[in-house]
């Protein structure tokens, strides 16, 4: 361990509900495409999808709120959706 090292904060991970809320409240929005959906072994709906950001594609997933999934039609293959993604990292987005 060096002398520096003691001055560097960790990293800290956040969990899926916290990086939600940061995303939610600071993210940007942007444009996708759902491409597929599925239902894991657990019950939970999952969908993938693709977005565009300064000309590059990210491909994503994510699980279904209980909100969310009272809207089925909204998140069907084919539909498009509003995503929110951080503007430090792009690949760092949920479905809004």
């Amino acid at each position: 361990m060096g002398f520096l090292d003691r001055f560097r904060k960790k990293k800290v991970v956040p969990n899926n509900d916290t990086r939600r809320e940061l995303l939610l409240s600071g993210g940007r929005i942007t444009e996708g495409t759902i491409i597929d959906s599925e239902v894991s072994d657990s019950g939970d709906e999952i969908v993938h999808y693709i977005y565009t950001i300064h000309g590059v594609d990210f491909q994503s997933s994510d699980i279904l709120t209980d909100e969310q999934k009272a809207a089925p039609i909204k998140y069907a293959p084919g539909a498009k959706v509003s995503i929110r993604f951080d503007p430090k990292n792009h690949g760092n987005c949920i479905l809004v």
